[in-house]
């Protein structure tokens, strides 16, 4: 009944993307105690996730509490996690000798504390200030997800303590260090400056661009806006003209505003100042950003302009990604007609290329090759009709031209004998060789199927007979659903690859053997090790007669066996010149490689 009336009186739905449910908890309790939905009970207290405090005095307090005052002492958290909190301050208590009491009195004897192991006793004088606050840093550091030497040592002592057989120390140094894991990292909703700011990010999908804007205040997240706008424009222009449009009141602009580039921001401190007549630092921060999605807010390459501080690339990449999560929203929610009208207009086809197949080759070094074929169907990827081809014309050499010609004869001759659908379009990785060669294969069938391909290194288009490539915007609708094509029909020939690779390696050679399967193989590997050692073994007279009693095979059975030895003696060896070879040849380039960037580092000097 509550969940009726809930939805009965909802108007929208809308959510905040976080990266754990540590950000989760932490948002949701700032959004609850800021907007009091009426059919949320829970946290609508004054009660908050618990702080570690650490005191600002000359000898420190460590200790957990609930409320924040301005009193000079760190503050770290929140932490939705209580008992995790609590085995940290324990696990503290234990190893780093801090005092215990509210009020630091000067004492000729220490207290019970100390003789326990548990107190440094600086109220008798027995630790200098300088000795303890050494510690305090490294509590401090190691809740700032800086101290990684601090946990390394604590592994280190715990594998000490485990080889001398001291299970019960072993153990607690175990829980603390999982205890600093559940504490540790930095959350992008909750921190304790002041300050307001806010982070902006934004993604594109073709022309399709969207912004988010954290907006921080008091130390909490208390809003994301996503503002949805359609631009050719680049990052230079796009930026500067979003901050012009969104902070349009001095009053609503806070002191700091974080961006993802300095580029084109010389305009926008302008407005700031002169027209809005007010201060605030924009500052750039510099986070990693997927190189497959095709959003504008690339990093500056002037590290000197960058804050490279933990909380802000947190939170700035939150941003981007609520942003690059929305623009994909809103791909899916109109289709991707715009990327198939463009093809349409851009090959001179007589309809849109509905159906768009993709074509590509993956092998290591000549062995075992496979081509896929994909399917797309509406701009979407339709599954259910994709294909893998073992090659076999090139099984052992590399020629991408007659593996492209093998692939596409197979599946055209099946379409044609099957009487099946043509697609609209079909797609290949690679340049006007690979083109050409499924050009021909087409011709030579006397099918009509526009082809091109594209280049991954500069993403340029070949089509067939031209060798002067074709060069989209980089944020050309048409030219991201070649991506997407090309893209995916290179990660289902690689992963098909890999298990056949897989498969290889972990398949024993005397399975090739006759009426030998995986336990028959197992037991010769046991016996002899390899082909080789077993003919020097089986090459007496009674070799059969032995082969025969450990497999539980007939005499005729075993002499077959021992026939086939030599050949898969010869294709263990073959495997063994293919894997050299291939090893030899990346140790080459990588050397070449080496070579090549020493010469221009040289050049450059």
């Amino acid at each position: 009944m509550k969940t009726g009336i809930l939805i009965s009186r909802a108007h929208s739905l809308d959510y905040i993307t976080t990266s754990n449910e540590y950000e989760a908890l932490l948002l949701e309790n700032t959004l609850i105690k800021q907007h009091s939905p009426r059919y949320n009970i829970s946290l609508k207290d004054g009660k908050t996730y618990p702080v570690i405090k650490i005191t600002n005095e000359p000898f420190p307090r460590i200790f957990r509490t609930r409320r924040i005052q301005k009193d000079g002492a760190k503050y770290y958290g929140p932490f939705p996690n209580v008992p995790a909190v609590d085995g940290f301050l324990d696990f503290v208590k234990k190893h780093y000798k801090f005092r215990q009491c509210r009020v630091l009195h000067k004492r000729k004897q220490p207290c019970l504390y100390y003789h326990i192991g548990m107190c440094s006793a600086p109220c008798c004088g027995r630790v200098t200030e300088d000795e303890y606050r050494r510690e305090v840093r490294e509590v401090s550091r190691i809740l700032e997800g800086t101290s990684e030497a601090a946990v390394k040592r604590l592994e280190k002592s715990m594998k000490e303590a485990a080889q001398q057989q001291h299970f019960e120390q072993a153990a607690r140094l175990r829980d603390g260090i999982a205890a600093i894991g559940d504490l540790r990292g930095q959350n992008a909703v909750v921190d304790m400056d002041p300050e307001a700011r806010d982070y902006i990010a934004w993604a594109s999908k073709g022309i399709m661009v969207t912004f988010s804007v954290l907006r921080m205040r008091s130390g909490r997240l208390v809003g994301r806006d996503l503002y949805r706008v359609r631009s050719l424009k680049d990052e230079e222009e796009i930026l500067t003209e979003f901050l012009m449009a969104f902070y349009t009141n001095s009053e609503d602009v806070p002191p700091r505003i974080f961006v993802p580039t300095e580029k084109g921001l010389t305009l926008a401190r302008r407005w700031f100042s002169d027209v809005l007549g007010c201060k605030t630092h924009i500052e750039t921060v510099l986070t990693i950003l997927d190189e497959k999605t095709e959003s504008v807010a690339s990093p500056t390459p002037n590290y000197a302009q960058v804050n490279t501080e933990k909380r802000h690339t947190t939170a700035m990449a939150m941003a981007y990604f609520n942003a690059k999560e929305d623009a994909a929203r809103r791909l899916r929610e109109r289709g991707d007609f715009p990327a198939l009208e463009e093809l349409r207009s851009l090959l001179n086809l007589s309809h849109i290329p509905a159906r768009i197949e993709g074509i590509d080759i993956s092998h290591i070094g000549g062995r075992l090759p496979v081509a896929s074929l994909i399917s797309f169907h509406n701009g979407t990827p339709d599954r259910k009709n994709y294909r893998i081809y073992r090659l076999k014309t090139t099984d052992g050499i590399i020629d991408d031209f007659a593996s492209m010609r093998e692939v596409t004869s197979r599946r055209f001759t099946r379409i044609i004998n099957e009487q099946g659908e043509l697609p609209d379009l079909l797609v290949i990785d690679g340049g006007i060789g690979q083109v050409n060669a499924v050009q021909g294969v087409l011709d030579a069938l006397s099918l009509e199927v526009p082809v091109l391909g594209l280049a991954e290194r500069d993403e340029e288009i070949y089509m067939p007979g031209n060798s002067k490539p074709l060069k989209l915007p980089r944020r050309s609708d048409a030219l991201r659903l070649l991506q997407r094509v090309r893209d995916e029909s290179h990660r289902f020939a690689t992963s098909r690859n890999q298990k056949l690779r897989t498969r290889e390696n972990t398949r024993l050679l005397f399975e090739d053997l006759p009426g030998v399967g995986p336990k028959k193989a197992a037991i010769l590997l046991k016996n002899y090790g390899s082909p080789e050692k077993m003919i020097s073994k089986t090459s007496v007279p009674e070799g059969p007669a032995k082969i025969a009693s450990l497999l539980g095979l007939s005499v005729a059975r075993a002499k077959e066996v021992l026939a086939a030895l030599p050949g898969i003696a010869e294709e263990q060896e073959k495997r063994k010149i293919i894997r050299s070879g291939y090893q030899i040849k990346n140790k080459t380039n990588i050397t070449e490689l080496a070579l090549q960037a020493g010469s221009k580092k040289s050049e450059d000097t």
